[in-house]
């Protein structure tokens, strides 16, 4: 006799979803591969944007992107839902990419 008080079934201890499992590998590959990705654009537009000596520039983008990638991470395991981890990473993403390609003299 169950003690739970309810008669729905319930999944026993230490038991994990295939849901659950899809949506934590969904976080990580948004966190690892997205996350990259939005920090490679913010380098770049960064080394295009700055005021300063292109190597100048690009040494700080890079640096800067570490920040951006850690960022990145720590919002894919915050946010509510996978879908909404993606969609806070590649937004980001494009518009860091729309600055590297709308920038003088990129092509």
């Amino acid at each position: 006799m169950s003690t739970s008080g309810g008669s729905a079934r319930q999944r026993p201890r230490g038991v994990v979803s295939g849901r659950y499992r899809l949506a934590v590998a969904s976080r990580s590959l948004a966190a690892g591969i997205g996350g990259y990705g939005c920090a490679a654009a913010f380098a770049a537009a960064l080394a295009v944007a700055l005021p300063l000596a292109r190597s100048e520039a690009v040494l700080w983008g890079t640096m800067l992107s570490f920040a951006v990638w850690s960022l990145a991470a720590i919002w894919a395991f915050a946010a509510r839902s996978a879908g909404q981890a993606w969609l806070g990473i590649l937004l980001p993403a494009s518009v860091f990419g729309a600055v590297v390609l709308l920038a003088p003299g990129t092509t």
